[in-house]
């Protein structure tokens, strides 16, 4: 059967690791440290997928300028105390693998900075899998299109033959602004009903439901 796309980039916060939890928590975690307003559980879940900095300038958006590396560094400080042991989702290292072997292109188009997803990429041993990655201190931050387009380049390879899978709205937006097909996961960040609103290919609520889908449209 003939292929549709010939790369498809995935997120990885809330896409292929299941740390959602972690960061939402992380970033309670570090505003607590530094006596500044606490973001609810939806707040600081909405910001996971952007650079970290931009992410606390909308999750704590009362803070002075000054305030913001500090946090950062105090996230950083929570997150890696837990970095090691958070869990992909069920399903996404044999997906992964399938597909390399099926012949697609993979990417990687995420939020954390480089030094984050190196380690990740290590540690959960996927890193030889992708054909090239893209993080949110290399470019601009997602929903802006750069990840999108610097991967396309390096590949040499045009939209139509892109796809992203990702689990939140600054996914599917990034992927819009693009012009890049995209599929939500419901299992991340971000709940359905947000996801829908962006008009995705398909809403797949875990990895056994993205593999039977891009086994049938990909």
């Amino acid at each position: 059967m003939t292929k549709r796309y010939d790369l498809i980039v995935f997120d990885w916060d809330g896409t292929v690791m299941d740390s959602t939890a972690a960061i939402a928590g992380s970033i309670q975690a570090a505003c607590l440290d530094m006596a500044l307003p606490v973001p609810s559980d939806e707040a600081a879940r909405y910001v996971i997928g952007m650079g970290l900095v931009e992410a606390l300038r909308h999750a704590v958006p009362g803070a002075h300028e000054s305030m913001y590396e500090p946090l950062a560094a105090r996230y950083r400080y929570h997150f890696l105390a837990q970095d090691a042991s958070i869990p992909l989702f069920a399903g996404a290292r044999e997906t992964i693998m399938e597909l390399h072997g099926q012949g697609y292109w993979l990417a990687v188009a995420t939020g954390k900075n480089r030094n984050g997803l190196n380690r990740v990429l290590a540690m959960s041993e996927l890193g030889e899998y992708f054909h090239a990655t893209r993080t949110a201190d290399q470019t601009f931050s997602k929903p802006h299109p750069a990840m999108l387009l610097e991967i396309m380049d390096e590949l040499g390879l045009p939209a139509e033959r892109v796809l992203m899978v990702g689990d939140t709205t600054h996914d599917l937006q990034m992927a819009i602004n693009a012009g890049v097909d995209a599929v939500g996961v419901t299992h991340g960040a971000h709940p359905a009903e947000q996801l829908r609103a962006l008009s995705p290919l398909a809403l797949l609520g875990d990895f056994i439901e993205l593999r039977a889908w891009l086994k049938a449209n990909a």
